[in-house]
């Protein structure tokens, strides 16, 4: 949750770049994640702080089977208040641990009723990219002029016992969804994440659109998928289910709705990573890349990084965790 400042003259000079950039990267990719199409039940905000606005994360999961690069991703959302793609100021991506990794486990002391399968407290460092420092570039596309969200979740972020709120009810605005490439490419190994993308919007919000869970076509069925989880910067650092905490349910011994959020990431599958922390582990990744792309020049053109030397730098802080 780090503060970065926003430029709005940066997204329309950036989106342009992006078929120019990628499109040797692109012939690479392959789907890393889908959850599938927007509901229509739920619009969660996530946003960048500004001026009265407090910062609010909305994060769902996803799982890597081997190490992989992600070059890209997309988030379907609406735009509310009027406002539009134009009005965009700043996209930030964090990249998250499953709790209990990179976080500290206050038990009783936490101010929400579980972290069991929530985020971690902190965001993985090296995988946060931002439009306002230009690593990453995004496109829009309007999907629907006027979308509505059958119940939202924008303010009511409280502590226990006060974190059933049923939600703040029905919402209209701009469906949109907004590609994103990321012009310095993510290394992930193997392993249970969680993808958190902001979006600061002036004059209005992004509500991300939830998408169905159980994933459904033409989503991507994974085993372990949970449930989004969310919190404000006075809740940080710990997070709330959406479904089972916010959302609930009236009903004795009802169960509560559980989501996904509408999102897909893109990348490539390094087919001989090294492990990270063991010694070999730049050699053989490096070894590893040659083979599989002919050389580390290719492998950075098709991976989307600027040079090899970029991407050995990203192996370096890969193979050093």
């Amino acid at each position: 949750m780090r503060n970065l400042s926003s430029h709005k003259s940066v997204v329309s000079a950036l989106a342009l770049c992006l078929l120019s950039m990628c499109g040797t990267a692109a012939a690479q990719q392959t789907t890393v994640t889908n959850t599938g199409n927007p509901d229509g039940k739920l619009g969660a905000l996530s946003r960048r702080p500004s001026a009265n606005k407090v910062e609010t994360e909305t994060a769902d999961d996803f799982f890597l089977n081997q190490t992989t690069v992600v070059t890209g991703a997309s988030i379907t959302g609406l735009i509310t208040n009027g406002a539009s793609l134009g009005n965009i100021q700043n996209v930030e991506v964090e990249v998250y641990h499953v709790f209990p990794l990179d976080s500290v486990d206050r038990g009783s002391a936490s101010g929400v009723p579980t972290r069991t399968n929530s985020p971690s407290d902190v965001e993985i460092d090296s995988a946060t990219r931002s439009l306002s420092d230009r690593t990453l570039l995004i496109q829009g596309h309007v999907l629907n002029a006027s979308f509505s969200a059958l119940n939202t979740v924008i303010n009511g972020i409280n502590k226990k016992p006060l974190n059933t709120t049923h939600g703040e009810g029905p919402v209209t605005g701009q469906q949109v969804e907004i590609t994103i490439t990321f012009t310095k490419p993510i290394l992930l190994p193997e392993g249970h994440y969680f993808f958190r993308p902001e979006v600061l919007v002036s004059g209005g919000d992004f509500l991300y659109l939830s998408a169905p869970r159980p994933i459904v076509a033409p989503g991507v069925i994974f085993a372990g998928d949970l449930q989004a989880w969310i919190r404000s910067s006075n809740l940080s650092p710990d997070w709330l289910r959406i479904g089972t905490d916010i959302i609930g349910t009236d009903e004795p011994g009802g169960v509560p709705p559980t989501f996904n959020m509408a999102f897909s990431l893109t990348g490539t599958a390094i087919q001989a990573a090294g492990t990270p922390g063991e010694p070999n582990c730049h050699g053989q990744s490096v070894s590893g890349l040659t083979e599989q792309f002919g050389s580390l020049a290719a492998a950075a053109s098709a991976l989307g990084f600027a040079n090899s030397a970029a991407l050995q730098d990203s192996f370096r802080t890969f193979c050093g965790r």
